[in-house]
């Protein structure tokens, strides 16, 4: 079912369906997406599982106020995502997390660890181990102030083109990939004022290399059982970012799929099957 709810006057829309006795599974999306990503793998969870995906401010359905109007900052939309989770009473939940969802989660997790049973994690980095070919090209820009070179960068992340590259590189079958996914989100991009509220959160992102410590900590600490489920041809983080959980975790299990940064598009079916047999397990 679609809803939405609203926190600080700011109308939150979310997918929401399944089995409300179950074991609760949160979903949180990357970017430029929004819950649309997780559509179809929601569709073969719900029957045994109560599954939501909220909207971020900005993405997908939910309201989109002005840069000047709210603070689109990893910080503060992860703040309001606890007053999302409050609001639904999401007591306990298995956190799953995907590119931005990943500094979002992480950030509720380390300030209520009680509400996490467990982790799943697709293409969501906190180790520098993870930064792939794109991200090391965009932190070239960064260390090397190129304001040009990074602002044609980002103006390309925007473009119809940009965005299907995101999808179908490192994809296995293409033609697998829903050319409905990146029209939907060019179509999104292109509201008025979105791409500045694109490049504000883009700007952001710096912000959570000093975080990286702090939720390392936190799976040392807290042990979360996790399931890590990665596209190993990401180009924005690789392969190893993945491998590097095994360093603060006991009870971690890593599937690597021959897929990009939106696996899912080719592997929802598959990791359907492993968040089932990971969550019956824990």
């Amino acid at each position: 079912m679609n809803k939405s709810i609203k926190i600080n006057d700011i109308s939150i829309f979310y997918r929401e369906s399944g089995q409300k006795n179950e074991e609760t599974i949160l979903f949180l999306h990357g970017n430029p997406t929004s819950s649309h990503m997780y559509k179809s793998l929601m569709a073969s969870l719900e029957n045994n599982y109560h599954v939501i995906a909220p909207d971020y401010p900005g993405y997908g359905f939910s309201d989109s106020p002005s840069t000047k109007e709210f603070e689109y900052s990893f910080e503060n939309i992860s703040v309001l995502m606890d007053k999302f989770i409050d609001k639904l009473n999401l007591n306990k939940f298995y956190l799953f997390v995907q590119d931005y969802g990943g500094p979002i989660g992480f950030r509720i997790a380390t300030r209520r660890p009680e509400l996490i049973k467990g982790l799943i994690i697709q293409n969501a980095n906190i180790y520098v181990e993870g930064f792939g070919e794109w991200a090391l090209e965009i932190g070239g820009y960064m260390q090397n102030n190129d304001v040009e070179a990074m602002n044609k960068y980002k103006k390309h992340l925007t473009t119809l083109e940009g965005l299907r590259e995101q999808y179908v590189t490192g994809s296995k079958e293409a033609s697998l990939i829903d050319p409905a996914s990146y029209f939907l989100d060019y179509a999104f991009l292109n509201r008025p004022g979105i791409k500045d509220i694109f490049l504000t959160l883009f700007d952001d992102y710096g912000s959570n290399f000093e975080k990286y410590e702090e939720w390392q900590n936190y799976l040392k600490t807290y042990q979360p059982p996790t399931l890590v489920v990665w596209g190993e041809n990401d180009k924005f983080f690789s392969s190893p970012g993945a491998e590097a959980y095994k360093k603060d975790l006991k009870n971690v299990e890593i599937h690597l799929f021959d897929g990009g940064h939106f696996m899912l598009e080719e592997y929802y079916k598959e990791v359907a099957v492993l968040t089932d047999l990971f969550i019956q397990k824990n």
